[in-house]
């Protein structure tokens, strides 16, 4: 399979990025600093994810937690790989790294009919947000914002709206900086013994609880100083 490119000049290539605890921060090219949408969106999991760190100790959940980011960082590589059609894109990777591609391969063959753009640092005025988008595709011939996940299983939609949050704001970014509207958004997802999942959503459907959960960032920023 060979996909198709058609490269979108946004007039940057990269934008700059800092780490510290309180979250990412871009650095768009008019120099301000924006939080990047996952940081703003972590404030939904505090809660649920202090409690099971407490479970089950710092140690072992720092443990599970660099596992899933590593293994996430490997699938999101060698996605990009493939879709850019480079020969030898396996090469380096582990053998359950190949195979989440393996599974998942049927899906990008059959669905994607063009890559505009992978990897793409974003950033908007109007939500004062930024962040990377794994993939802005012509899903089944439709302009289409894409993120890969990894799970050890199955997710219910009800339970990853802060995934469709997330496009919905890349959704916004990308017309922004592109002049391109895109509306529809698509989780494809590949889970542990299991099949791939996908969800499909809209950015209208969920920009406004989006920019909800943005609200409540700033005004607990504010508010802890």
């Amino acid at each position: 399979m060979r996909f198709i490119h058609e490269k979108i000049d946004m007039g940057y290539e990269t934008l700059d990025r800092t780490d510290a605890p309180d979250g990412r921060r871009y650095l768009t090219t008019e120099g301000k600093a924006y939080p990047s949408v996952t940081t703003v969106l972590s404030i939904l999991g505090e809660e649920s994810i202090a409690a099971w760190r407490a479970k089950i100790g710092e140690e072992k959940a720092n443990e599970i937690s660099l596992k899933a980011t590593t293994r996430g960082t490997a699938v999101h590589g060698i996605i990009e790989k493939y879709l850019l059609n480079e020969p030898d894109y396996a090469k380096g990777y582990l053998p359950h790294i190949i195979q989440s591609l393996e599974n998942l391969k049927p899906l990008l063959d059959k669905h994607i009919t063009k890559v505009y753009a992978q990897e793409v640092p974003l950033y908007s005025d109007h939500l004062k947000l930024a962040g990377t988008c794994d993939a802005v595709v012509e899903w089944d011939g439709i302009p289409t914002i894409v993120d890969w996940k990894t799970s050890k299983r199955p997710k219910k939609k009800a339970n990853i709206s802060n995934y469709f949050m997330q496009l919905s704001a890349y959704a916004v970014m990308w017309e922004e900086r592109t002049g391109m509207p895109i509306q529809n958004t698509r989780i494809v997802m590949d889970v542990d013994d299991f099949h791939p999942v996908m969800y499909k959503e809209t950015r209208d459907a969920w920009i406004d609880e989006m920019i909800k959960v943005r609200d409540e960032y700033n005004r607990r920023k504010m508010f802890h100083g």
